[in-house]
């Protein structure tokens, strides 16, 4: 009897293990999760997102986006929290489908509402749940879903007291390549600022903050009479956006290399959510943090209170800031050179450069097990 024919090598290249991200919404959420979609070649990503948010513009070019209607409860039970949760229920069911026919290996979030339909449609399934929080106070889905997840990434150590129930580790928060990238001093041409002069830059974060320009706008022309000039990111709902002109201000509602101008920031006025604050420590930019005063639990503020403990940063809070007080703050740190020298050493001290790799290496280590099983010829 004649032993079969040897059977020819199976030559068909392996299947890249497939990953989904939740992220939506916010900057905050996004970017961390954008850097660390970047040093995930080695997975085939898709996204998901909601309909008409900021994804839909960063993301659906660079990944295909999936997206699913859900929303943050009330805080008085009522017709709207009823239709909330049915809006959740059937995104769960509609992410399922879409993890269980597309053979995804798990899902990695940055929080949010997106992460509640993606956490429990992965965990029917056995999916594993990579879940990063970028604030030193967890955000309410975090410190909900954090014991359901297969690790919680970190960005803050202090974060740690309160996610008890669930495996934490602190690997900073991701930021996106060009933060990391050594300065190019041609990077701000199109600004036309002086290479000599002392440059503030003002920012409120990816949505802006009407209040924050407001007081900057006030204190602006002492700063001016100083030699300092003025980047102004507005955002895209100030109603105010050419309330002040001057040789040295430039107000954008939004600019594209935010690296290139905290590079060469001598000071930064800024709110506090966590992802600007990563930005501001790789890019070792000195700070005064004003909290976003209404940002859910008042996050903001443990964020700010971070780095000014470390001496990063000044922290003012808007309910007792005035212009006054800003307008001479800003002043008196253009002075002190050597004090903004110590508070760009200790941003610095505070930046975690490799976060993102750190990031996607947790990813690849919790969906391991599972991807090796999917790229198997024949599964």
């Amino acid at each position: 009897m004649q032993p079969p024919p040897a059977q020819p090598p199976d030559l068909r290249p392996p299947t890249l293990p497939r990953l989904l991200i939740a992220a939506s919404g916010t900057g905050g959420h996004l970017f961390p999760a954008i850097a660390t979609a970047e040093q995930l070649a080695d997975y085939q990503i898709e996204w998901l997102g909601v309909p008409d948010r900021l994804e839909t513009k960063l993301v659906s070019d660079r990944y295909r986006l999936h997206t699913v209607k859900v929303g943050g409860f009330q805080q008085k039970l009522g017709l709207g929290t009823l239709k909330t949760l049915l809006g959740l229920m059937g995104s769960v069911f509609k992410v399922r489908k879409l993890l269980r026919e597309g053979q995804f290996s798990g899902v990695f979030t940055t929080g949010g509402y997106i992460a509640g339909p993606a956490l429990f449609a992965a965990r029917s399934l056995g999916l594993p749940v990579i879940l990063h929080e970028s604030n030193a106070l967890p955000g309410k889905v975090t410190r909900l879903f954090a014991p359901w997840c297969s690790t919680v990434a970190l960005g803050f150590e202090s974060a740690t007291k309160y996610l008890k129930n669930a495996k934490t580790i602190c690997v900073g928060t991701p930021v996106r390549s060009q933060f990391r990238s050594a300065p190019d001093p041609t990077a701000l041409k199109d600004l036309a600022i002086s290479k000599e002069a002392p440059l503030i830059v003002v920012v409120g974060g990816s949505q802006g903050a009407v209040a924050l320009n407001q007081l900057v706008r006030q204190c602006a022309p002492a700063w001016f009479e100083a030699g300092a000039w003025v980047v102004h990111i507005t955002g895209e709902s100030d109603p105010d956006l050419r309330g002040l002109a001057h040789p040295h201000y430039r107000a954008l509602p939004f600019y594209h290399n935010m690296a290139a101008l905290f590079q060469r920031a001598n000071l930064a006025i800024s709110r506090a959510g966590a992802g600007t604050l990563t930005e501001l420590a790789v890019t070792h930019t000195p700070s005064i943090l004003i909290p976003y005063p209404f940002a859910a639990e008042d996050h903001q503020t443990y964020n700010a209170t971070v780095f000014a403990n470390a001496g990063a940063a000044i922290l003012f809070r808007q309910s007792e800031l005035t212009p006054d007080m800003l307008q001479n703050s800003v002043l008196t740190l253009l002075k002190e050179r050597m004090r903004l020298d110590q508070m760009a050493e200790r941003a610095a001290a505070l930046a975690v450069i490799d976060s993102a790799e750190q990031t996607a290496q947790l990813v690849r280590d919790s969906l391991a097990p599972r991807s090796a099983t999917m790229s198997k010829p024949g599964l």
